[in-house]
């Protein structure tokens, strides 16, 4: 099943998404959030399956991130063994976790300024977990599948001098400005996804950059839950980005975004995701 929040910043409403068309889900659930992800899927199936929920229509309507602000966003870096190369780095040998603020999420075509006094801007396609129930000291990697909602697309939007230059030893600079987490346009449920065969692209004006496959993740989905459940508590609604390939600037291979550029990420059937830079 699929998920998404439309209207205007801060007044989305949540509609289900069924071959096409968009279905109110106000007689389920306010918002899609923390609360509804656990439990409220499956009433949702089953609202739609019996006719209870009116069809919306979405032509020219903004499409917001399609969750709520999580209480975090936990994020892997150099899970990609390319990226981590590019990036001047060997593989971890453990994951290696960060946070973003999570007033940085915003929508998958929103505008997105860049940071004043930035000169490396830089662009990560990702593949984002969202989680569905509280996942604390999971016994196993399956266990973990049982605690994700589903699945969305990720722009990981990175400020690099501020990450990596001036960071004092951590990341967090370098992640956190506003809206440097699009999210969506959907949300998808595990289900539909086969979280470990999916093509993630992405372009800038209209040229590629990235292109490589979640199978190529150094750990993957069941692994990162599981190992991040053993330090830290994941609630319903947060956001796991999963890492990036290698194609970003930080390479050396293109040029650091600018205002007028247009990036476009996507994930094999989430969706794809477009962002002017102002």
């Amino acid at each position: 099943m699929r998920f998404a929040r439309i209207g205007e910043e801060g007044r989305e409403r949540p509609v289900a998404i069924a071959d096409g068309k968009a279905y109110d889900l106000a007689p389920v659930t306010a918002d899609i959030d923390g609360a509804f992800l656990a439990g409220g899927t499956d009433r949702a199936a089953a609202a739609l399956a019996a006719g209870e929920l009116a069809e919306v229509s979405t032509d020219g309507v903004r499409i917001g991130a399609p969750i709520a602000r999580p209480s975090a966003i936990y994020c892997v870096g150099m899970n990609y063994a390319a990226h981590a190369a590019e990036s001047g780095a060997e593989p971890p040998e453990n994951l290696v976790m960060f946070t973003k603020a999570p007033n940085t999420v915003s929508g998958p075509y929103d505008e997105v300024p860049i940071p004043r006094g930035s000169a490396k801007t830089d662009w990560e396609v990702e593949l984002a977990i969202v989680v569905g129930t509280r996942a604390s000291y999971l016994d196993s990697e399956a266990e973990a599948l049982e605690h994700i909602a589903g699945f969305t697309v990720a722009n990981d939007l990175s400020e690099r001098e501020w990450q990596l230059e001036i960071s004092g030893g951590q990341w967090g600079k370098g992640k956190s400005a506003p809206r440097f987490s699009p999210l969506g346009p959907e949300l998808v449920t595990p289900d539909e996804v086969d979280f470990g065969n999916l093509r993630l692209r992405s372009w800038v004006n209209g040229e590629p950059r990235q292109d490589s496959n979640t199978s190529d993740l150094i750990f993957g989905v069941p692994y990162i839950v599981w190992h991040l459940s053993q330090f830290l508590a994941l609630e319903p609604g947060d956001v796991i980005m999963t890492g990036t390939p290698q194609g970003v600037a930080l390479s050396g291979r293109f040029p650091y975004l600018a205002a007028g550029d247009v990036v476009e990420v996507e994930v094999e059937g989430l969706g794809k995701q477009r962002q002017v830079f102002a």
